[in-house]
């Protein structure tokens, strides 16, 4: 049945209805919002974790330094959203709040993995019960516990761990690049370079590093840091 015919048929109504052949196909709507987003990248290094991604400044007139696309979730987390990101800001927000519920209930920093379950939970439920959309967005986590980690949660509610990858426009592109020339002993520095590499591939003749926003937590201090455009620079 094609998905034309499951429109018709009234099957795309609602996030809890199942089509014949087992789909949801507000969750696949989501999903496709995801692929449409500004593309963001994530790699795990020897020295830490990092996350790079393009604004979209789509007009000239609009202050780049004024769009946020990454944030500091916990002292050693960070995130970005692709996709509606303000769906994305919702769920931060959420995800800083879980972050402080554990640090004053336990006196101890949330593990990156837990966090991510308990955003994937929230992500999931809004796929099963009835009167609300789902979220048109993945996330990106990225933290150091006892060692760097990264994590991308989807419109489902499923999560992956991964060593580098991509999400958004583009996504193919920038993970074929990461596959070719990632390695496990890779440097944060190296893997900036890499990142803008892949994003100049992407972007072609738009890319600009106005257009770029980036963050890493060393294995050092465990502290999430911006990087300035110098860093982005190489």
């Amino acid at each position: 049945m094609q998905e034309g015919t499951h429109q018709m048929m009234g099957y795309d109504r609602a996030s809890t209805m199942f089509s014949p052949d087992g789909r949801l196909l507000q969750v696949e709507y989501a999903k496709e919002a995801v692929r449409q987003g500004s593309t963001a990248i994530g790699v795990v290094c020897c020295d830490g974790v990092i996350l790079i991604t393009d604004k979209r400044v789509a007009d000239n007139l609009v202050v780049a330094e004024s769009i946020e696309k990454i944030f500091q979730v916990d002292g050693h987390i960070a995130a970005t959203a692709t996709g509606y990101v303000m769906d994305g800001r919702i769920l931060i927000r959420r995800a800083q709040v879980i972050a402080q519920q554990n640090q004053v209930t336990y006196n101890t920093q949330i593990e990156t993995s837990m966090l991510v379950k308990e955003l994937s939970d929230i992500k999931q439920s809004f796929t099963q019960y009835g009167g609300a959309r789902p979220f048109g967005v993945s996330i990106l986590f990225a933290g150091v516990d006892e060692k760097p980690r990264l994590f991308v949660t989807e419109p489902t509610g499923i999560f992956f761990e991964y060593r580098a990858t991509a999400v958004g426009e583009g996504a193919d592109s920038v993970k074929n690049v990461l596959r070719k020339d990632y390695r496990e002993d890779i440097t944060m520095d190296e893997a900036i370079k890499l990142s803008v590499k892949a994003l100049k591939k992407v972007l072609g003749k738009e890319f600009d590093l106005k257009r770029l926003d980036g963050a890493y937590i060393g294995l050092s201090d465990k502290k999430y840091k911006k990087m300035d455009r110098r860093k982005l620079k190489g």
